[in-house]
């Protein structure tokens, strides 16, 4: 079936193997002028590789007799488009064009290889017009660079294990977890929500859900946020499936072993695919199962256009492919919540007895209480004396001790020390900072004086522009002054870093020791962590951003998982005051209540996941043109313009250069989402059709709204 609403439908070729080619299609026998086209289906529907708005559409090309045999749907191939040569992928082939002009024809077959399957076309276009982008663009993210000497290589004969009796004990902590099982071996499109208990062995659980998929013959894939995630899950799998059972794609490995990896899933070698956010799109047959973990992780939002989010293509994958989704996580995203409250999904969650059984003892102690003041050694440290108390407990039974730190760095930035102001350049209004080393502009850091992160210039006499006074203190103090402090608390103690300009720790071993780490990087301890220390809280929650009580319970959930059961004395002591909602949901282990508070919250402000929203960003007169754009949907709201940095602008991957610009919030009903959509893309297109000098950065529900 053609991925394109309304096209003709088109022949089905057997790919051509390398070893096949015959040898008169290497080299073209006549001159372009004597070329004739090939007797069966001879036009064909290319995408061709022009990142422009106006041109996101297939052209019909005429295929020539002497490629008749190379060119099947999928296969990557040059033309010739607006006097140049570029490259396109063969969509599919049809008897008769519906363009009255004269057709040009398909230059030459890069390859034989058919990268692009139907299924893996049809989601491209499918996340491009959800996210108002072109399609370019997106197989630039679902197609990896060809490398010709791997595909001329002989394929490697793999030996999957063969599947035997799946353990479910692990899915039984779980009332509908052997339902899910079940469904995953049967075929059947399960959509599931899970919660996983505190310190579960949540690659292991995936694994298990992949072979159960594998054994009933059909394929999985799981993402996950980043290497040491695969890693884990890998490790995971192949005890399973057998090392030949399973593939990981990620960006870290070399482009021949990743092409060598992908062009395995793709000839259906394996079939159990896990990888980081682009192995979203990878071309494995049969999908039976489409996982992802922790979904609220930053790292699943792609940085280049069209931005889109790992958890909503593979929705949109599942949908479309009949598959199987598994949303997991010790934490849940408002949109997850979302999926269960439509009804799309079920929750995979344990019983309250079950999960108080695996959870630490969590104690939440504000700034406020006093400890600081009446303690020396907790002062020192800034941590409250419950805290000190936990952490000594753990190292005196031999387990080490996690202490997570909001920031990476020294002093990542100061702040007034009477009214709490940020500290701010008289020169430039950039924040103050005064780092472990180096030098600013004036020397600053040398001379141990405040400077400006953003000039250099040094700040030796600051008055705060706020309430005048000349007091400064640290607004946030890093990972590295952290450690420096608790070495000093605990002497004799050794104190390792993760993170925040450190090496990430893989695994830290089970012996008496401080491991202070940025969110994010945290390592799993063997055995587990004796306690976790959860300090500098305000930090985390003050941030100005729509998603941040959901974010920080993500990362406090995600440490604390590591810490060992309160029954074998795990403690986790969040420095914060214990009345907010998000430290109670931490005490309580209640992720669920909380998403669904938070998505109770949002659809009261009118805030996605409950709304669509888009950003656009750009010069104040390219935003307003796109304003009035004609075919916006009724109902529409405009939250803006208002002047943004240029600094949050020109990221990897735009094409708009930096500067002042303004962003404005466009917000329409759910139901006119793709309304909305297409709109935004018709508006890009009629600009750049014209060649506006001005770019405009259009983003669908982003992640973050400052």
């Amino acid at each position: 079936m053609s991925p394109y609403p309304g096209s003709p439908g088109a022949g089905v070729r057997a790919p051509v193997k390398p070893s096949d080619r015959p040898a008169s299609v290497t080299r073209t026998a006549r001159t372009r002028g004597e070329w004739r086209p090939a007797a069966e289906l001879p036009v064909g529907r290319i995408a061709v590789d022009v990142p422009l708005a106006h041109l996101d559409r297939p052209f019909d090309y005429r295929i020539p007799e002497h490629l008749d045999a190379m060119a099947v749907p999928g296969v990557r191939l040059r033309v010739r488009f607006a006097g140049r040569l570029v490259d396109g992928f063969l969509l599919e082939r049809v008897a008769e064009s519906g363009h009255s002009g004269r057709l040009s024809w398909v230059e030459k077959i890069v390859s034989p290889e058919p990268v692009l399957t139907t299924e893996v076309a049809a989601l491209c276009r499918s996340v491009a017009d959800r996210y108002a982008g072109v399609l370019a663009d997106v197989l630039r993210l679902a197609v990896p660079p060809r490398h010709a000497r791997v595909e001329a290589e002989e394929p490697a004969k793999r030996e999957a294990a063969e599947v035997g009796l799946v353990d479910r004990a692990g899915w039984g902590r779980y009332p509908r977890g052997p339902a899910l099982l079940d469904a995953l071996g049967g075929g059947r499109a399960a959509h599931a929500v899970w919660q996983a208990l505190p310190g579960e062995a949540w690659a292991d659980r995936l694994a298990e859900a992949a072979a159960v998929t594998a054994a009933g013959g059909r394929g999985a894939l799981i993402v996950v946020p980043d290497q040491r995630d695969v890693d884990l899950l890998y490790a995971a799998c192949a005890a399973r499936l057998g090392p030949d059972g399973v593939v990981a794609l990620t960006a870290e490995l070399g482009p021949a072993e990743r092409y060598r990896r992908w062009l395995a899933v793709r000839r259906g070698a394996v079939r159990v695919v896990v990888g980081t956010r682009s192995a979203a799109f990878a071309p494995v047959e049969r999908l039976g199962l489409l996982a992802v973990w922790d979904d609220g992780d930053d790292l699943h939002a792609e940085p280049r256009a069209p931005y889109p989010q790992v958890r909503d293509v593979l929705v949109l994958r599942a949908h479309a492919a009949g598959a199987a989704l598994l949303v997991g996580g010790y934490a849940r995203t408002a949109e997850a919540q979302l999926l269960v409250e439509s009804g799309w999904a079920r929750e995979v969650v344990a019983d309250r007895a079950t999960v108080r059984a695996a959870m630490p003892r969590v104690t939440a102690i504000g700034e406020t209480d006093g400890q600081l003041a009446r303690d020396p050694d907790a002062r020192v440290a800034r941590l409250p004396g419950v805290a000190f108390e936990a952490a000594r407990a753990a190292l005196t039974a031999g387990r080490p001790v996690l202490v997570q730190v909001p920031r990476s760095g020294y002093l990542p930035w100061l702040a007034c020390a009477a009214c709490r102001d940020t500290a701010r350049c008289r020169h430039c209004a950039g924040p103050l900072g005064l780092p472990a080393g180096g030098s600013g502009a004036d020397g600053a850091a040398a001379a141990g004086l405040p400077h400006c992160r953003w000039c250099g210039r040094a700040e030796p006499v600051f008055r705060c522009a706020a309430c005048g006074s000349r007091r400064l203190r640290a607004s946030v103090v890093g990972s590295g002054r952290t450690a420096e402090e608790l070495g000093r608390a605990f002497p004799g103690t050794t104190v390792r870093s993760s993170g925040g300009g450190a090496a990430v720790l893989s695994q830290v071993p089970a012996r008496p020791e401080l491991v202070v780490a940025t969110p994010g990087a945290e390592p799993p301890a063997e055995g587990g962590y004796g306690a976790a220390l959860l300090v500098d809280a305000w930090a985390m929650l003050s941030r100005p951003d729509l998603r941040v009580a959901e974010e920080t319970l993500r990362r406090w959930l995600t440490a604390a998982a590591l810490v060992v059961p309160h029954t074998a004395g795990g403690r986790v002591v969040v420095v914060a005051e214990s009345a907010l909602p998000t430290v109670q949901a931490l005490v309580r282990w209640d992720p669920a209540g909380h998403a669904a508070e938070e998505l109770r919250a949002r659809t009261e402000v009118g805030f996605p996941p409950t709304v669509r929203m888009a950003a656009l960003e750009g010069s104040p007169d390219a935003v307003a043109e796109v304003l009035a754009a004609t075919g916006l949907p009724t109902g529409l709201e405009v939250l803006g313009p208002v002047e943004i940095n240029g600094a949050e602008v020109g990221e990897a991957g735009d094409r708009g250069g930096p500067g002042v610009r303004e962003r404005a919030l466009l917000r329409v009903p759910r139901s006119e989402g793709r309304a909305l959509a297409a709109a935004l893309a018709a508006a890009q297109a009629a600009r750049t059709a014209r060649k506006a000098p001005e770019p405009v950065r259009v983003r669908l529900d982003p992640a973050e709204i400052g």
